[in-house]
C-alpha cells in the first residue's frame, strides 16, 4: 500500500495546505469510513465543478493548486480527494474511464465534437480491506440547477455518477475503463484526448476559457 500513500508532484499530500485541510476535515471522525465521507463531501461541494479551466500542463492538476483555485473538473477533483485521503493515512489512487454524457449542453457538445469524454476521472479509496470507487465530480449546486442526481457516499460503498437524472433521462454511461493509477498519467491523458477530440482540442479549449473571462 505504500505507493498509494506517498506524495507525488501532482498528488502532493505532503503540501502544508493539503495536510492542514485534511486534518481539519476529519478532526471529528475516528473511523476511516467517517474520514473518507468528510473528505468526499468537501471535494464534491467545496470545489465547484468547471470544465473551463486549463488542463494542458501537469501543474494544472496539482492537488494544492486545486485547493487554492476552488474549482476544477473531474480528474482534478479526483486528484484532490486522493491527496487529502493520503494525507490522513487512507490509501488512495486515481481511476480513469471514458464516459458518454447524454445531457451535454449543445455549446459544449460543439466544443468537444460530441458527448464522449475520453478521460473522466474518479478516486478509489482503500476502506475496510477493499477499494471503494468514489466520484466527487458534480457539486450540489450544479446538480440542483441541472436536475442531476447527486452522488452520495456512505464511506463504505461505491459512489459513482448516476446513469439517469432526476427526470429519468439517461445521463452518464461508462463506455471504457482505462484502469487505475498511483499517480496522474498526464501523458496518457493528453494522448487520449488528442486521439478522441482532435489535435487542436487544447487550442479550442483555451480559447473557450479566455472567452468566458471577457
Amino acid at each position: 500500500m505504500d505507493i498509494y500513500l506517498r506524495p507525488t508532484a501532482t498528488i502532493d499530500c505532503d503540501n502544508a495546505s493539503v495536510m492542514e485541510k485534511a486534518q481539519e476535515l476529519v478532526k471529528d471522525q475516528n473511523e476511516v469510513p467517517g474520514k473518507a465521507q468528510s473528505l468526499f463531501y468537501f471535494v464534491r461541494d467545496g470545489i465547484i465543478y468547471s470544465l473551463y479551466v486549463p488542463s494542458d500542463k501537469p501543474e494544472y492538476f496539482r492537488a494544492s493548486r486545486l485547493l487554492q483555485e476552488g474549482q476544477g473538473f473531474c480528474i482534478q477533483k479526483a486528484v484532490l480527494l486522493t491527496a487529502l485521503s493520503r494525507a490522513v493515512g487512507i490509501p488512495a489512487r486515481l481511476h480513469l474511464a471514458a464516459i458518454r454524457n447524454h445531457l451535454v449542453p449543445d455549446k459544449l457538445k460543439q466544443l468537444i465534437g460530441g458527448s464522449i469524454f475520453p478521460t473522466h476521472g474518479y478516486a478509489e479509496l482503500y476502506i475496510e480491506d477493499k477499494w471503494v470507487k468514489v466520484a466527487p465530480t458534480f457539486d450540489i449546486g450544479m446538480c440542483q440547477k441541472n436536475r442531476f442526481k447527486t452522488v452520495e457516499f456512505d464511506g463504505k460503498h461505491d459512489a459513482m455518477l448516476p446513469s439517469h437524472n432526476l427526470d429519468g433521462k439517461p445521463h452518464i454511461e461508462y463506455v471504457q475503463d482505462r484502469g487505475y493509477f498511483d499517480d496522474l498519467p498526464f501523458d496518457n491523458i493528453i494522448a487520449w484526448r488528442i486521439e478522441a477530440l482532435g489535435a487542436d482540442f487544447f487550442d479550442r479549449m483555451n480559447q473557450a476559457i479566455e472567452a468566458r473571462k471577457r
